[in-house]
């Protein structure tokens, strides 16, 4: 009971934080220096064998915070968390080492210096490079150190588990805030489009990403760390709660990502446990499909049926989109056009927002970073995608301990089309693929010998 205690508290805890940093976003700065110095004490004097897993859940509430953070400026940098998660990760490294075996994700970080070079030649002569160049590579290269850092590193299953929900109490913050920014929805809707004022005021797609992992990791815990009904019943309310807020941002990839990452955590999970355990997942699975079901209910109703019209790809009036990428694949295939035009070493990195300005006044950023890639990268971003889709997909061959696998690359490939790198989110989901997940070693029994 007292782990049940502990979780609900951290949770109320967390809620009432986005109330109070709502009310007052001056909180957030000193809720970001104390999160900080927390966890930055907490990695420095834990014992050697708790290193890697404390280092792991400093990363993950930075990830889970980052929105939060965003939005009311709390943190001293627009890219914090991806910075704090590289210095984080660097300083396991000092901590733990690395393996030896990680050795592609080092060519994969020289791979991306390359464009570097290219788009000192090619950038605008008035764009400021260095601002382009980080804000285009931090996630890149955020990825690269995490997953040097995890490549093969031990840890439980219990422990992932705590990792997970380090990711996501901040994310209730966020949920909070976003709750009390715009309690109904229904007066700031007009049309399909996505919604920023139903965002908490930033934007749509980001919001939807993270408020989307937050509903797979809350799926997640109903299935894998519910041991009683309160807490299945606690937890589904939870996840309704997220779902909601993710839909009617009116911004589709985060919860789309989202279902995409929850079907393949929950196919493997249902095969990887015993026969018993599946009668009570397929109970939970009920349960499940009736907060889905409760969601969408409440979002049509919230929204006047304007969101049955988004997800169908109609305006406000019922008509039929044209595009049902919204402009994404215009954009995806210009930067395919600028691979093709510049195979070999690729137009530059952040090139392809700029020429984007020069041809139509407006840089919009690129919303798929397999494009992206290919485009600023050229024949090394080919290179850079077969070592981060093949790698993690060689150490399951090897490891199939870690059901949680196919959930995390799902979620990680599923946002980088959407919503690119532009938070630390798919990177740091990402490393936790290459993590070497064992199983909770049960206590010895004792015996004594009776004597005659």
């Amino acid at each position: 009971m007292k782990l049940d205690v502990t979780y609900i508290s951290a949770i109320v805890f967390h809620f009432a934080l986005g109330m109070l940093i709502y009310f007052n976003e001056s909180l957030a700065k000193i809720y970001f220096l104390i999160a900080l110095a927390y966890f930055l004490y907490r990695t420095i004097i834990a014992p050697e064998h708790l290193k890697t897993v404390e280092i792991l859940k400093a990363c993950a509430y930075f990830v889970g915070a980052e929105l939060i953070l965003r939005i009311t400026k709390g943190s001293f940098s627009y890219e914090a968390s991806k910075y704090l998660v590289i210095l984080f990760m660097m300083m396991g490294m000092i901590y733990k080492g690395i393996s030896g075996k990680a050795y592609p994700y080092f060519f994969y970080l020289l791979f991306l210096v390359p464009s570097i070079f290219v788009a000192s030649t090619t950038l605008r002569f008035d764009a400021n490079f260095r601002t382009n160049i980080t804000f285009v590579l931090s996630g890149p290269i955020c990825l690269g150190i995490a997953a040097l850092f995890c490549f093969d590193k031990k840890i439980t299953k219990q422990q992932l588990s705590q990792v997970l929900l380090y990711v996501l109490l901040p994310i209730i913050t966020l949920t909070s805030y976003v709750v009390f920014y715009t309690p109904s929805v229904k007066e700031v809707l007009s049309s399909t489009v996505s919604n920023r004022a139903a965002s908490g005021g930033f934007g749509p797609n980001q919001v939807s990403t993270v408020l989307g992992l937050g509903m797979f990791i809350m799926t997640i815990r109903l299935f894998v760390n519910s041991p009683n009904i309160s807490l299945k019943i606690l937890n589904a309310v939870l996840l309704i709660l997220m779902s909601y807020r993710a839909v009617v941002t009116f911004s589709r990839g985060g919860v789309i990502a989202a279902l995409i990452a929850i079907f393949g955590f929950l196919v493997i999970y249902y095969f990887k446990v015993s026969k018993r355990r599946r009668n009570e997942i397929l109970g939970v699975f009920v349960l499940f499909v009736i907060s889905g079901f409760t969601t969408w209910v409440i979002s049509t109703n919230q929204t006047g049926g304007l969101i049955e019209l988004r997800y169908a790809n109609k305006d406000h009036l019922g008509r039929e989109k044209e595009d049902v990428t919204t402009g994404r694949g215009k954009l995806f295939l210009h930067e395919l056009e600028g691979f093709m035009a510049n195979p070999f070493f690729g137009i530059g990195s952040s090139r392809a927002k700029d020429q984007r300005i020069e041809i139509e006044g407006q840089g919009i950023t690129s919303h798929n970073e397999v494009s992206r890639i290919l485009a600023e990268h050229g024949i090394f971003g080919i290179i850079i995608l077969l070592i981060l889709i093949f790698k993690p997909l060689e150490m399951r061959i090897k490891n199939k301990k870690n059901y949680y696998f196919y959930g995390f690359i799902f979620f990680w490939f599923a946002t980088i089309n959407h919503s690119s790198m532009r938070i630390a989110a798919p990177a740091f989901i990402y490393a936790l693929i290459l993590l070497n997940v064992t199983h909770e070693k049960k206590p010895l029994i004792h015996r004594k010998q009776i004597k005659a």
